[in-house]
């Protein structure tokens, strides 16, 4: 019996180290491919993979095109337009923020910090700097804006704290982000 529960025991602890091993170059392997395929569908086109390198020559030649030629005019005006769309608005530019904050010029997630979540408590969340300055909001100066990412989700809260309990820390922005969503698991 001893023998029995032992094999079992063994049995099941290879079984989870396997599944640590594959599940997650399966599931990256699965989006890989579901997103080759969405992109190689966008266009008709017979010759496998040929979509999607139009797409990114295509992509790289509109950001050429708007980084130089269109930025002051087109592009601007258009930027213009859809900021005064109701709904499009919201969207528009959250999306646009969101995508600028990550790989724009400005990228905002640069200040990583650890909030003290109280004065009392001995409790401490990390998070990022993205605004430094709340007086057009009305918010008393001495005061940041720092967006706390959640773990395992690509969401977040935005909270206002007192500047006295924000400690900068020393790390890459993108080594600290995928620290917080890998709950604390990824190696800094």
């Amino acid at each position: 019996m001893k023998y029995i529960k032992w094999i079992f025991r063994k049995f099941t602890n290879y079984f989870l180290r396997g599944l640590i091993l594959t599940v997650p170059v399966a599931v990256t392997v699965w989006v890989v491919i579901n997103v080759f395929i969405f992109l190689d569908g966008l266009l008709p086109t017979t010759f496998p993979g040929l979509n999607i390198l139009i797409i990114l020559v295509g992509l790289a030649f509109l950001g050429f095109i708007g980084s130089t030629f269109l930025q002051a005019t087109i592009l601007n005006f258009f930027d213009k337009t859809l900021e005064k769309i109701p709904l499009i608005k919201v969207i528009y530019t959250s999306i646009r923020d969101l995508l600028s904050a990550f790989v724009g010029k400005e990228k905002r997630f640069s200040k990583p910090v650890l909030v003290r979540l109280s004065k009392d408590a001995e409790i401490y969340k990390l998070g990022f700097i993205t605004q430094k300055d709340l007086t057009n909001l009305g918010i008393e100066e001495g005061m940041s804006a720092v967006y706390l990412p959640h773990s395992y989700n690509f969401s977040g809260n935005l909270i206002i704290v007192k500047n006295e309990l924000i400690q900068p820390i020393n790390g890459a922005s993108d080594e600290i982000m995928k620290f917080i969503v890998s709950g604390g698991i990824t190696n800094i």
